[in-house]
């Protein structure tokens, strides 16, 4: 049914386009720049129209409506960038009719994705798998979900027969480093409603994310020759360990699933004068968000009070909150996306979103945005696969959701 599904999404997965949290640029990396030409370029070849990029670097598109009727204007959106793990020179493997065992990746490294290990691999049974080789990611996350609303939007224009309201598009850059989203221009995209093309596997429809917040302790130690330390060292290294045994132990991602929120280290630096603690915050209630903020503040006050003034320096900033907050107001969002599941045969999975999307911003700049699933698995790592039927049934998906957006 898209006859170039396949082939577009193997050519984007070879377009590098990994995002830099430590650049300043918009984007953050000249690459996600080449690739959003290249789109521009192909939504003109399939037939859209107000085609820009923006100063943000959205690539923006416009499939008009052809109904004598007012309907709302949706949008679909997907990222252009990808994780912070190797995309350069992916070289995705085709296992057809997949027969449910190990698949090598990597003969000559010795890496395979074993069913013992990722044993929703037997789901996937008589697919199209599509792999890496096991030296990068894929780049599904979220280059699938890209493929999928092009070839939503390229079956609309080839079948005109078909009643659809006004639909928008765009793919930004840097959501992987959390930035992208900020620039989003919502009056400029002109929807209604839309949704992020940027779920895991068949069926997850998301509209509940974690609250989120970064805290990174600086803390001055004192560096005197160990010889004659005795009264004199402030070792940062050692305070920096006792600032992380401060943290609940069970309120960490490995211990923690569903609405739990968490604490996670996600870096330290240190020497004997300077250290560099970061953490970040999670949780899907706004007060536990709050008391946990609060919480992360306490350590730096307890340590300064028993190591001296102004020996940890706390810096906190929020990064998203909860988009259910917003599309709880606005839940027949979510509503015509289940029904367009159902429709299909699919069985919704409605649960919340263990990190964050787009949507998140988005939907608090004033535009619902939930969360629908690209077919991936695995993503940000060498074991990152999807498969060709995941990907058709988030374009059937697309496809439903406008047709009943038109009656």
């Amino acid at each position: 049914m898209y006859d170039t599904l396949k082939e577009r999404f193997l050519r984007y997965v070879k377009f590098e386009t990994r995002s830099d949290e430590n650049s300043e640029t918009i984007p953050s990396t000249p690459s996600q720049t080449e690739f959003a030409k290249m789109l521009k370029k192909e939504l003109e070849e399939i037939g859209l129209e107000n085609i820009f990029i923006n100063d943000a670097c959205f690539v923006n598109g416009t499939l008009p409506g052809n109904i004598d009727k007012k309907v709302p204007v949706i949008g679909f959106i997907a990222h252009m960038d990808t994780a912070d793990f190797n995309a350069v020179n992916v070289n995705p493997q085709i296992i057809e009719n997949y027969d449910g065992k190990d698949i090598v990746l990597n003969k000559e490294l010795g890496i395979t994705m074993s069913v013992e290990e990722f044993p929703d691999l037997k789901k996937y049974v008589s697919q199209t798998v599509i792999t890496t080789d096991g030296t990068t990611l894929l780049g599904s996350d979220d280059k699938s979900g890209i493929v999928e609303i092009i070839e939503a939007m390229k079956y609309f224009i080839a079948h005109p027969e078909i009643k659809h309201g006004t639909v928008k598009v765009a793919f930004g850059p840097d959501e992987e480093i959390g930035r992208g989203a900020d620039n989003f221009n919502v009056e400029e995209f002109g929807a209604d409603f839309a949704y992020t093309m940027d779920g895991g596997p068949v069926g997850e429809l998301e509209y509940e994310s974690f609250n989120a917040a970064q805290v990174i302790y600086k803390i001055k130690g004192k560096s005197v020759h160990p010889g004659t330390a005795k009264g004199k060292m402030k070792n940062a290294s050692l305070i920096a360990v006792d600032l992380a045994t401060m943290f609940p132990a069970d309120e960490v991602p490995e211990k923690t699933e569903g609405y739990e929120g968490f604490y996670l280290l996600d870096g330290m630096t240190s020497n004997c004068e300077d250290a560099r603690v970061e953490y970040i915050l999670r949780d899907h209630d706004r007060k536990k968000f709050e008391q946990k903020k609060e919480f992360a503040k306490n350590i730096a006050e307890k340590l300064n009070e028993k190591y001296g003034k102004n020996t940890v320096e706390v810096f906190m900033k929020d990064q998203y909150y909860n988009m259910g907050d917003i599309i709880k107001d606005h839940m027949y969002v979510v509503d015509i996306a289940r029904e367009a599941m159902e429709n299909l045969g699919i069985k919704p999975i409605i649960k919340p979103i263990r990190g964050g999307t787009d949507g998140s911003k988005i939907s608090f700049m004033g535009l619902p945005t939930p969360n629908i699933f690209a077919g991936g698995e695995n993503f940000h790592g060498k074991y990152e696969f999807v498969t060709l039927e995941s990907m058709e049934k988030a374009t059937d998906t697309i496809i439903e959701i406008i047709k009943l957006n038109a009656k």
